[in-house]
């Protein structure tokens, strides 16, 4: 499999991808990551956009994420706000997990807020749900719908058979 040559090809799945755990705020429309590829004191960030970049960009979609190397003398992380504010967080000789630890505090959903999140996005009572576990079996259930095919057969011009071959 290509997608599995490189270096650490484990980051290039979608169950690592998925175990992200920083979702950013709606608010937050940019991120600005800036770091050099040098100097002890940039090696976190490094580690950081590496390993938690990829995570990062799958799990926020909608956010600009964008990386500048080399044009900084110190580490940090910029965001940009919908209403033109901006947060600037310094991230100068810290972990790669200190700083995943620390962007999940500031600019992270909290636990609660992504529960929410995720049982409004099942949302099972949804009435035109149907099948096996919902409130109803079949489609034909619904008033003005056809009818199940076993009970009452479909019209001869809604069957495939006498559409192509009109002889039968």
């Amino acid at each position: 499999m290509p997608f599995m040559k490189g270096i650490e090809p484990i980051r290039r799945t979608i169950k690592y991808l998925n175990a992200g755990r920083l979702v950013l705020k709606d608010e937050i429309h940019i991120l600005s990551i800036n770091y050099n590829t040098f100097g002890d004191h940039h090696s976190g960030m490094r580690q950081f956009v590496f390993w938690h970049l990829a995570q990062l960009q799958y799990k926020n979609p909608d956010v600009q994420i964008i990386t500048f190397k080399n044009m900084t003398p110190s580490p940090f992380v910029r965001c940009f706000y919908d209403n033109g504010k901006r947060m600037l967080i310094d991230v100068d000789s810290k972990g790669k997990d200190d700083i995943m630890e620390h962007l999940i505090k500031v600019i992270g959903k909290s636990q609660n807020t992504l529960v929410k999140e995720a049982t409004l996005r099942e949302k099972k009572d949804n009435p035109a749900n149907f099948g096996y576990g919902c409130e109803r079996s079949c489609m034909c259930i619904i008033p003005g719908q056809l009818p199940c095919p076993q009970v009452v057969p479909l019209p001869n011009h809604m069957r495939g058979k006498f559409i192509r071959n009109p002889d039968a």
